[in-house]
């Protein structure tokens, strides 16, 4: 059992449920992503650079994108509680999936442009 799996199984069962998705829809739309533990939640990196974080709370999800993800869908995070390059997605509301994965997917393409461009220098 890795330290992501060990992270989810502290939380109950329906918000297991909800990290377990969390964790799909990353890995399904960042195949090539790097898992791994930081910051005391789960996180995946791309060449080696941040892509996006997420952690259970009590009363919330925190899903962490890094500022110029959060910027790109401003409209769409409109509605929840946020911090520079964070979003709180309340539990008594339903989770925002969709969204979440196009940011993901924001965030491949993005990081996979800055490694072109430092490339290309």
């Amino acid at each position: 059992m890795n330290e992501i799996e060990k992270y989810i199984l502290q939380f109950p069962e329906d918000i297991q449920d909800i990290l377990r998705k969390i964790r799909k829809l990353i890995k399904d739309s960042a195949p090539e992503a790097e898992e791994l533990m930081a910051y005391g939640m789960p996180g995946y990196k791309i060449n080696k650079k941040p892509l996006v974080y997420f952690a259970a709370f009590k009363k919330h999800i925190g899903f962490y994108a890094t500022p110029s993800g959060h910027s790109e869908f401003s409209d769409e995070l409109s509605q929840y509680k946020q911090g520079k390059g964070s979003v709180q997605f309340p539990l008594d509301q339903p989770i925002p999936y969709g969204l979440m994965e196009r940011i993901v997917k924001f965030r491949v393409t993005e990081n996979n442009n800055k490694i072109m461009r430092e490339t290309d220098r």
